[in-house]
C-alpha cells in the first residue's frame, strides 16, 4: 500500500485551489438515475468514492463520459437495479442508489454499506422513511431488498438529522404521489445543493437547508447541468494546516459561508482569519491559544474538521476539550497521535488535549478518511525526521491530489508507491 512522508517544520505559503465537494457530487450523480440523460455535472473532483459509485452504476447500465471535472451521466438505458456487496462494501455513500432506484424502476436491490470506521450510522432512518411513503422492504443476505409500485407521499419524522437519510428519500419524493415533508431534516450545504440540482431537473422542492423540507412531486423530470459546490471539509483543512504550520495562505474557489464555525474558532487560536466572495485567508499565529471543541450538525462545527483541529491543538498553549455528538467513535485517531507525542486523554464522547511545545516525527497508519488528514497535518509540524502516514487509502477517498497541493504550498511531502492488496 502507498505511504504518504512528511518532513515537518515547513510553513505553507501561497494559493490552493478548492475541489469540488465530495459529499455533494455522490448523491448528485446518484441523483441522474432519475431520468435518462445526458446530466453534464460540474466540479467533480477526481477521487476513489467518485470512481466506485461510477463502478456501482456502470453495472445498472449508465454510461459516464467527460474529462478532468466535468462529468456526463446518461442512464438511458438503465437495465438492472442491485448494487453489489464487492463494490458497496468499501463506501457508505452507496445507500444513496437506493431512493433513486426505487423511485425510478420500483425496485432496489442495495447491499449494506460500508465504509469508514468511525461509528454504527444506521440506515434505519432510510428505510422506515420508505416504508412510511409505501415501499416493501426486508433484509436478507446482507442486502436490502425495496419494493414499491409508486411511492406516496408522507409525513417523515427523523430521529436525528441524517444528511444522506435527507437526502434519499429527497430523491425519492421527487416523484413520489402526493407531498412528502421531512421534519428534523439535515441542513448541510450538500443537501441545499442536492436540491438545486433536483429542482433544475423540474422538482418541486421547498425549504431545503432548513430542518423542514417539503416536495411535491412531479411527474416527470429532465436531464440538467449543475456545478457541485466546493469542498468545505477539504477548504477546512488547509485553513487549519495554515494555522498549525504557522503559515500565510489562500484558500481559493471556496464558501466562506460553510466554513463560520471554523473561522470563529482559528481566530480565537489567534490566526488571522480574512473572508472573501469565493476565498478565505488564513495567517497562522506565533503562539497557538488553546479552544474547546463541540462537534455539531451544520452550521455548527463540522465533525468532519474534528479531527484536524486537534492536530492543531496538539501544539497549543494550555487545555483543550473535545466534545464529540456526532459519531460514537471518531476519537480512533487518537492513538496515532499519540504515537506523534501528543498528550490526549478520552473519556467516553470527550477529549482533553493538553498542548505540547512540540510533536516528534514517527510511523503512524490511518483508520478513516479525516484521521488521514489529522496525521499528515500533524506531520507537518513533527520534528525528527520525516513521518510515515500509512494505509492513505482512506485519504483518497475524499482527497483529491491532497499531497500535490500542500507541496505547491511549500511542505516537504511525497507519496511513495506500495505493493498492492
Amino acid at each position: 500500500m502507498d505511504k504518504i512522508v512528511i518532513e515537518g517544520g515547513h510553513p505553507l505559503k501561497g494559493v490552493v485551489k478548492v475541489s469540488g465537494a465530495k459529499n455533494a457530487a455522490l448523491p448528485a450523480i446518484a441523483a441522474c438515475l432519475l431520468t435518462g440523460g445526458p446530466h453534464t455535472l460540474r466540479g467533480i473532483p477526481l477521487l476513489r468514492d467518485i470512481r466506485t459509485i461510477k463502478s456501482i452504476m456502470e453495472k445498472l447500465g449508465t454510461v459516464f463520459k467527460g474529462s478532468g471535472d466535468v462529468l456526463e451521466v446518461n442512464s438511458d438505458n438503465l437495465t438492472a437495479h442491485e448494487a453489489p456487496y464487492e463494490l458497496v462494501k468499501t463506501m457508505r455513500a452507496s445507500i444513496l442508489l437506493l431512493g433513486p432506484l426505487l423511485a425510478r424502476l420500483g425496485q432496489a436491490k442495495i447491499s449494506l454499506p460500508g465504509g469508514c470506521a468511525i461509528g454504527a450510522r444506521p440506515i434505519n432512518l432510510h428505510l422506515k422513511a420508505l416504508v412510511s411513503m409505501g415501499a416493501d422492504i426486508h433484509l436478507e443476505h446482507g442486502y436490502i431488498n425495496a419494493e414499491a409500485k409508486k411511492l406516496k407521499g408522507a409525513d417523515v419524522f427523523f430521529d436525528i438529522p441524517t444528511v444522506t437519510g435527507t437526502e434519499n428519500i429527497m430523491m425519492a419524493a421527487v416523484t413520489a404521489q402526493g407531498t412528502t415533508t421531512l421534519r428534523n431534516a439535515a441542513n448541510e450545504p450538500e443537501i441545499k445543493d442536492l436540491a438545486q440540482m433536483l429542482c433544475a431537473m423540474g422538482a418541486d422542492i421547498e425549504g431545503a437547508g432548513t430542518d423542514t423540507i417539503v416536495i411535491h412531486g412531479v411527474d416527470n423530470l429532465a436531464p440538467c447541468e449543475h456545478t457541485i459546490i466546493p469542498d468545505r471539509i477539504e477548504a477546512g483543512t488547509f485553513m487549519i494546516a495554515a494555522a498549525l504550520t504557522r503559515g500565510d495562505v489562500d484558500i481559493q474557489g471556496c464558501r466562506p459561508d460553510h466554513l463560520m464555525a471554523l473561522m470563529e474558532k482559528l481566530q480565537q487560536t489567534g490566526a488571522e482569519v480574512t473572508k472573501m466572495d469565493e476565498s478565505i485567508h488564513v495567517k497562522g499565529p506565533e503562539s497557538i491559544e488553546s479552544v474547546d471543541i463541540k462537534t455539531m450538525p451544520f452550521p455548527g462545527f463540522a465533525t468532519d474538521l474534528q479531527a484536524q483541529f486537534m492536530a492543531l491543538m496538539t501544539v497549543a498553549k494550555g487545555w483543550s476539550m473535545f466534545r464529540e455528538t456526532v459519531f460514537e467513535n471518531r476519537f480512533i485517531h487518537v492513538s496515532e497521535l499519540r504515537r506523534l507525542g501528543a498528550d490526549i486523554e478520552i473519556n467516553g464522547n470527550q477529549a482533553l488535549v493538553k498542548g505540547r511545545e512540540k510533536l516528534l516525527s514517527a510511523p503512524v497508519m490511518a483508520t478513516d478518511l479525516r484521521a488521514s488528514a489529522s496525521l499528515i497535518l500533524a506531520g507537518l509540524v513533527a520534528e525528527g525526521g520525516a513521518t510515515e502516514v500509512h494505509r492513505i487509502y482512506h485519504l483518497d477517498r475524499g482527497y483529491e491530489d491532497i499531497e500535490n497541493k500542500f507541496r505547491a504550498l511549500g511542505a516537504k511531502i511525497r507519496r511513495e508507491k506500495g505493493p498492492s492488496v
